[in-house]
């Protein structure tokens, strides 16, 4: 078997049994379509998605693809060569075969080849990908627009983070909107980015700021968000350097935004609701929240083909579930940092300890990548002692694991997604904050929505083990449990016919996407 893929697999995704055919009869060309366009095929409304190439992205973008399908688009999923061959090694060709009117397609995304089974480096992807993409991204929407059997590209959804979809759509005409994957409060955060400069405090003059309390300073001029400090916005700010690429990138990129017609939000009105009405009234007033998009996801898509797609770039172990099915109601902790946090072999060792300390029992997703330039071993004593009450893991259907009602906490990144399923789940938190957006999300879940308490940065098993056992056995955990799942119940209400996410993804697709069902 060969080791590596020609382009041609990665130009035509969607053709991949006929394609492996050839490949395996050493057929090289590829031959025109000759499917005879239907009226009906050309009259559906056509929407390309495309996220930002990292797990955190690609999630909330397939879900919101997935509705759109259910209402009857035509859609045109676009990952990046890099990502489509995780997808397939993870997966398995099915993965991007898709379905009749839910099609895969790729871009390069501006960075030497590459197989590592491991999320690229994100300063490097963000300044490739918008230097790189938008010529790809333009020829694959004019090719869309010339293939038999596809309806014309009507309108594209792009990542926020993504905004050469809208010099794209431009290009070809259609509408064109931005979808936020990350929280109103961290997207409030990044369009004052701008301000930190104005107002000398960015970039910092020496290393001093990380420790003689400046990231304590409060923050009482940015509208919709109070009770924060220096340290809560997001964590691109915290250098000296004043060209850091993830400063720059992250701040104009929600700049670019305000540039679009319109924006979505994988939020829910009360969830955020004092800062979205800022956004509103202050930045930019048509903006759509249809969020948590799992749960509406999962309760209005109905297909069972379409609910088959499994957009998980890590194989997901499913003896998670079946380990927690052995266990009692909200005793188990779970806890996973995510598709990008990374830590020391130290800091793995302490939390290791931490929850072994603790005595309760575990489910803890370690992905491979997660300690940097190592592997991640833990100690052969600390896994003899928990091996009855803990199970390791390298990746899980995290969304189906927050819903099981043997999980009491979750020790968390406080990723966006994971924010969101944590809330849908009625489970509250534990908070490690790595980086962008996971700081906000951190001090909003510790002040404002009542569920959370952070963990040092520097960690020390004393403290996980403390946590573990006041969130899963003191008065303050029950407190956080049961405001968990007062925010569960309003989710769940805004997702139901007729609640504000289910009302507004109507009016996103008539309003934004001109499109009248």
């Amino acid at each position: 078997m060969r080791n590596s893929l020609p382009n041609i697999f990665l130009k035509y995704p969607n053709d991949w049994k006929l394609l492996f055919y050839q490949y395996q009869t050493g057929q090289n060309s590829f031959p025109k379509r000759t499917t005879m366009d239907s009226a009906e095929t050309r009259k559906k409304p056509h929407v390309v998605c495309v996220p930002y190439p990292s797990q955190g992205h690609v999630t909330p973008m397939m879900h919101l693809s997935k509705l759109l399908y259910s209402r009857g688009f035509h859609v045109t999923f676009v990952n990046t060569e890099f990502n489509h061959r995780r997808l397939i090694r993870s997966k398995g060709t099915e993965s991007v075969f898709g379905l009749p009117g839910f099609r895969f397609e790729t871009i390069p995304d501006g960075l030497p080849p590459s197989d590592r089974d491991a999320t690229q480096d994100v300063p490097a992807l963000c300044d490739s990908t918008r230097k790189n993409c938008l010529g790809p991204f333009v020829e694959l929407l004019k090719r869309l627009n010339s293939t038999a059997g596809s309806p014309p590209v009507t309108c594209v959804v792009s990542d926020g983070v993504m905004s050469f979809g809208i010099e794209a759509a431009e290009e070809i005409g259609v509408p064109e909107v931005q979808f936020w994957t990350a929280s109103a409060c961290s997207f409030m955060g990044y369009l004052h980015y701008r301000e930190l400069i104005k107002r000398g405090i960015f970039p910092f003059k020496d290393e001093n700021f990380m420790s003689d309390g400046t990231l304590d300073t409060p923050i009482d001029w940015i509208p919709g968000m109070r009770d924060i400090r220096l340290k809560d916005l997001p964590s691109h700010l915290r250098t000296t350097n004043p060209n850091h690429i993830m400063f720059d990138f992250m701040g104009e990129e929600a700049q670019n935004c305000l540039k679009s017609p319109a924006i979505i939000f994988n939020t829910f009105d009360e969830f955020e609701q004092e800062v979205l009405e800022a956004i509103a009234s202050n930045f930019f007033p048509r903006i759509y929240t249809v969020g948590p998009l799992h749960l509406l996801c999962s309760r209005h898509v109905t297909d069972t083909r379409i609910n088959s797609i499994n957009p998980s770039l890590w194989k997901e172990n499913k003896e998670s579930l079946q380990w927690l099915d052995r266990r009692e109601p909200e005793s188990v902790v779970y806890v996973n940092y995510g598709s990008v946090t990374v830590m020391s072999g130290e800091h793995l060792r302490e939390f290791a300890w931490g929850l072994a300390n603790s005595n309760h029992p575990f489910l803890w997703v370690v992905r491979p990548d997660i300690v940097v330039g190592d592997s991640a071993m833990l100690p052969e004593e600390l896994l003899e002692e928990t091996k009855d009450r803990g199970l390791l893991v390298s990746w899980c259907p995290q969304a189906e694991v927050l819903s099981h009602q043997s999980v009491g906490a979750y020790l968390t990144h406080c990723g966006w997604n994971s924010m969101m399923e944590t809330v849908c789940g009625g489970v509250p938190v534990i908070c490690w904050p790595f980086f962008a957006d996971q700081q906000t999300n951190c001090r909003y879940a510790c002040t404002r929505w009542g569920i959370g308490a952070e963990v040092d940065h520097d960690v020390k098993r004393k403290e996980v083990e403390a946590l573990v056992r006041e969130m899963m056995e003191g008065e303050k955990g029950k407190e956080m449990r049961s405001r968990a799942k007062e925010w569960k119940k309003k989710a769940e209400e805004a997702t139901h016919v007729g609640g504000s996410s289910y009302s507004n993804l109507d009016r996103f697709i008539k309003e934004a996407l001109n499109c009248v069902e």
